[in-house]
C-alpha cells in the first residue's frame, strides 16, 4: 500500500503503530525524535508522515515545517497529539488526539493518501 514514516519518542507507541499499519498492508519507518525523523524523510520516500508533538529537540511542529519547505511539501502529515486544540491553523493536514483508535488512523490514512487503482486482469 503505502509508505509511512512514523515520528514518537515513545517507543511503546512507535511499535503499537508498526504493528497495526504493517498489518494492513504498509511499510513502515520509524523515527524516535523529530531530527533522526528529518533525516529519515529527506533520505527516503515516503507517502505520508505521521509524528507526535510534544518531543525534546525538534518536535513535531519543527517536523512539519521542514516538510513544508521541502521538495516534498505536498507529503500530508498527521499530528498526533494530547493537546489538539493547540494545532488549529497549523500546517497539518490531519490532527488526532491522543488517545485514538487505531481504526481511526488507519482511515485518516486512507483518506490522504489515494490507492493506485489496480492493474486490470490480462493486461
Amino acid at each position: 500500500m503505502s509508505t509511512v514514516l512514523v515520528i514518537d519518542d515513545e517507543k511503546g507507541i512507535l511499535q503499537i503503530i508498526r504493528q497495526v499499519l504493517t498489518r494492513f498492508g504498509h511499510n513502515v519507518e520509524t523515527a524516535t525524535d523529530g531530527q533522526e525523523g528529518i533525516r529519515k524523510f529527506d533520505d527516503g520516500s515516503f507517502d505520508i508522515v505521521i509524528t507526535d508533538i510534544r518531543m525534546p529537540g525538534i518536535d513535531g511542529n519543527g517536523v512539519v515545517n521542514h516538510i513544508r519547505k521541502s521538495e516534498k511539501q505536498s507529503i500530508p502529515v498527521i499530528a498526533i497529539s494530547g493537546t489538539p486544540w493547540l494545532m488549529e491553523g497549523s500546517a497539518f493536514d490531519k490532527i488526532l488526539a491522543k488517545p485514538f483508535p487505531m481504526k481511526e488512523l488507519v482511515e485518516c490514512i486512507g483518506s490522504l493518501v489515494p490507492v493506485p487503482p489496480r492493474a486490470a486482469v490480462g493486461t
